[in-house]
């Protein structure tokens, strides 16, 4: 059987930016163990893999090294493979069926919205060793489960952080994200993000991060609508609206190309 397989640039208009993300299309689920070799192969922070369910789309997320509970930037790509593929699919939000529970994505206005839980977070303590790790000294650290967010005084300390990936290996939360105020009046805030823990040295845009980061910043600026810039090297710009426990994270996304994987 040949299935559509798919590779996306998510959270920019622009290929070869964004994050690229590679989306498989299945007729019914696959075995995990097969998935996770597609992943490998495709060598991709995510490959998203996706199948009809009820009224929705079963939704599972794999990095080159294992399965993850929630990826905004393969979520966002897989929508748009869908909308592209059916655009009568437009007229009303998909639902994608995941580890995370149920995600709505909308198409509006030619990019994707994205409807995903906000978290929920508490101050830390830094670790030893936390400024050799992350290339600058924190002025302030939280924690939401497996995701640490350390935040800077300064918008190049994100821009220019050269962080220890062998350091980061020993932090208890196995995905780590930067932060500053960004000092581009065209942004709300900048971020990187990195995970050396799950075989992602540093993701280029990460979607999923956003529901610690809006919930973070809408605290510190006292507002809820936001225009956020992950600053890798690829880049990619993400708009955001806190709505009471959820993250509307809208973005662009660009189909590279598409193919067939031969099974």
């Amino acid at each position: 059987m040949d299935l559509p397989l798919y590779q996306v640039d998510a959270f920019t208009d622009q290929p070869f930016t964004g994050n690229p993300a590679a989306v498989c299309l299945l007729p019914h689920q696959a075995e995990a163990a097969w998935m996770q070799a597609v992943a490998m192969e495709m060598n991709l922070s995510e490959t998203a893999f996706l199948h009809p369910e009820g009224d929705g789309w079963r939704l599972r997320w794999f990095t080159p090294k294992q399965e993850v509970d929630l990826c905004g930037h393969a979520t966002l790509a897989s929508a748009k493979v869908l909308f592209e593929r059916q655009p009568a699919l437009r007229s009303e939000p998909l639902t994608f069926k995941t580890r995370s529970g149920d995600l709505p994505a909308r198409w509006v206005d030619g990019r994707v919205e994205l409807n995903f839980p906000a978290l929920p977070y508490h101050p830390v303590s830094c670790e030893e060793h936390t400024d050799l790790a992350l290339g600058f000294t924190p002025v302030n650290a939280v924690r939401s489960g497996d995701y640490a967010l350390f935040e800077a005084e300064h918008d190049n300390d994100i821009r220019q952080a050269n962080p220890d990936f062998a350091l980061l290996t020993n932090f208890p939360a196995s995905q780590v994200m930067i932060t500053a105020w960004s000092n581009d009046p065209a942004f709300d805030f900048v971020s990187r993000f990195f995970a050396p823990k799950l075989g992602i040295n540093e993701d280029p845009v990460t979607g999923s991060a956003h529901c610690l980061l809006a919930p973070y910043w809408a605290e510190k600026l006292n507002k809820t609508a936001f225009t956020a810039y992950q600053a890798s090297t690829r880049g990619g710009k993400l708009y955001l609206r806190l709505a009471g426990d959820r993250v509307l994270i809208t973005g662009d996304a660009v189909i590279v190309f598409a193919g067939q994987l031969y099974t």
